[in-house]
């Protein structure tokens, strides 16, 4: 959701990038992976060292402040990709939690309002929780258009927002001086994507993008890094709702691609998916953050045996500590940007804990952070992008999507 970096540069920083959070090397196996004829297996990657400095969201519980306080999502919580926002807002709820169990004399609000994912829909919920004085930090919104749409109404009521998972690369280039990204943008994804057709040892890759401001940012820097490489088979172009993907999958079959790289969100990409199996496509297909999420499982159901994604997201569900405390709130595992919306919030309520509770004071505050979280170091330039860019590789196996370590 989301949103011109030299590629080789970029290709190299991302095979060399040592984030906060190392994690053990995966290696590769033998061909025929999860049904992707002809192409190696990644194995899984078994654990994550998590800093011992990283920030909880606890702090040093000795934290006051007016019960009024609040911090607020906004974003998709119904709609055709909920579940991306599901995954945010329950990380975010842990944080809280853990902040107010150790924090008495501190008990922060959480408001959360729907957007639907929607562009078109998010200006109304965007306006109502900026009218509640007693919000004075968001996290959100999860996904580039909405973003996009929205960010001039923060940048006027002076709110700080900090996106888990928005990474068009044009997000930061507005001038808002209250937008901060929690992650890589598509300047590093995309580039990343031969980085995992490489790995799995495909040559040709075959690229189709939705119209979304999301699907558009990744298309263009995913095409130009798999150019680069000698790598694309060919292009097409699908929009959002679209329910028949013949046309393109005929596409697909014609150009002999071992692997497809679809730049867009599960909600289409079960289905393509799915008409491309039908059709008799024995390659991977590779889905970025935005399709990398159980309801694609579900939706796509046993075609997604042949999926593999790239996701500037950590897997929370190798740190058992926070995978317990987000069990025991969402009565299921982390999904994509869980950990990276829990560390959002932790910025946000590590400014309320010391006395930044104005919207003013909070936004200095996030401005000026510098601190390691459990997905990452947390410094943002003043653009609000981070420094610490890591892009880790995705596959399903046994029916759950399982990291293959950092590309």
């Amino acid at each position: 959701m989301s949103r011109t970096l030299k590629t080789a540069a970029v290709l190299a920083a991302l095979s060399l990038t040592v984030a906060g959070c190392a994690n053990k090397d995966s290696g590769t196996g033998s061909s025929g992976s999860g049904g992707a004829e002809g192409l190696k297996t990644l194995a899984a990657q078994s654990s994550i060292d998590v800093p011992k400095d990283a920030a909880k969201a606890a702090g040093d519980g000795k934290a006051k402040c007016d019960p009024k306080t609040t911090i607020a999502y906004i974003g998709a919580m119904t709609g055709d990709n909920a579940q991306l926002g599901i995954n945010e807002y329950n990380g975010i709820q842990v944080a809280v939690n853990e902040h107010n169990k150790a924090n008495p004399d501190c008990q922060v609000q959480f408001k959360k309002y729907d957007t639907e994912g929607d562009p078109t829909k998010a200006t109304g919920p965007v306006t109502r929780a900026l009218a509640d004085k007693n919000i004075i930090g968001v996290v959100g919104l999860p996904f580039s258009g909405e973003s996009k749409a929205t960010g001039s109404l923060f940048e006027q009521a002076g709110v700080v927002h900090i996106t888990p998972s928005a990474t068009n690369p044009g997000l930061s280039t507005n001038g808002w001086k209250t937008f901060f990204r929690g992650l890589g943008n598509d300047n590093v994804q995309g580039p990343a994507v031969p980085i995992l057709a490489e790995k799995l040892g495909a040559k040709k890759v075959y690229l189709i993008q939705d119209d979304s401001d999301y699907g558009i940012g990744l298309g263009g820097t995913s095409k130009k890094a798999l150019q680069d490489k000698g790598l694309l088979a060919g292009e097409d172009k699908v929009v959002t709702k679209q329910k028949d993907f013949s046309s393109t999958v005929q596409k697909v079959i014609n150009s002999k691609a071992d692997a497809v790289f679809y730049a867009g969100y599960y909600a289409e990409g079960a289905p393509l998916d799915q008409q491309l199996v039908a059709k008799g496509f024995k390659g991977a297909f590779i889905g970025p953050d935005g399709v990398k999420d159980d309801q694609f499982l579900k939706l796509a159901g046993d075609s997604s045996k042949n999926a593999y994604f790239t996701c500037p997201c950590i897997p929370g569900e190798l740190i058992p500590d926070f995978a317990s405390a987000y069990k025991s709130v969402a009565n299921a595992a982390p999904g994509t940007y869980s950990v990276e919306s829990y560390d959002a919030a932790t910025v946000l309520l590590a400014g309320i804990d010391k006395g930044n509770t104005d919207r003013a004071k909070l936004l200095n505050f996030v401005k000026t952070y510098d601190g390691v979280g459990l997905s990452k170091k947390i410094k943002w330039d003043d653009k609000g992008e981070l420094s610490d860019l890591a892009v880790y590789g995705y596959k399903v196996e046994n029916g759950k999507i399982v990291s293959v370590g950092k590309l």
